[in-house]
C-alpha cells in the first residue's frame, strides 16, 4: 500500500494536466517500508528529457541525483517515481515495465483520460503489482 497525502496527491495531478501533451514525471519521498507499505511525504518534480515525451518519460541521470541529495538532506527516502499517461490507462506501458530499475518501489500513474490515479510496484522478477492508494 501506499500513502498518499491528499496535497501531493493534487500537485501531481495539477503538473500532469499543465504539461499536457507532454508526460510529466518525478520523484516521491518519504518513509519506504520493504514489507509493501510506504508513505509519501514528498514529490520532487523532474524535466522529462526523454526522446519521444508524448509517450515516453525520462529523468535526466544528473537531475535525479539531485533529487536523491535533496531527499537524503530532508532524512527520506525514495519511496518512488511518478509519471503522467496524458491519453493512455493508468498501468504500466511495455516501455514503462522494460525500463523500471527500482525495485518494490512504488510506480504512480496518473491517467488523464479517463482520469485514474494507479500505482505498482516492480518486482525483480519483471513483474509489476498494483498495490492499493491510501489518499490521507
Amino acid at each position: 500500500m501506499l500513502v498518499l497525502p491528499a496535497a501531493v496527491r493534487d500537485e501531481i495531478v495539477d503538473q500532469a494536466r499543465d504539461g499536457v501533451p507532454l508526460e510529466i514525471c518525478g520523484v516521491l519521498g518519504g518513509e519506504y517500508e520493504s514489507n509493501g507499505r510506504s508513505e509519501v511525504r514528498s514529490q520532487y518534480p523532474a524535466e522529462n528529457v526523454a526522446d519521444r515525451p508524448r509517450t515516453r518519460y525520462r529523468i535526466d541521470p544528473e537531475d535525479q541525483l539531485a533529487i536523491f541529495d535533496r531527499l537524503e538532506a530532508r532524512g527520506e527516502e525514495i519511496v518512488g517515481f511518478y509519471h503522467s499517461h496524458p491519453q493512455g490507462p493508468p498501468h504500466p506501458s511495455e516501455t514503462d515495465t522494460a525500463e523500471a530499475t527500482w525495485p518494490d518501489r512504488s510506480y504512480v500513474i496518473v491517467s488523464l483520460d479517463p482520469f485514474e490515479i494507479g500505482s505498482w510496484r516492480w518486482r525483480e522478477d519483471d513483474e509489476f503489482e498494483r498495490e492499493d492508494v491510501a489518499v490521507e
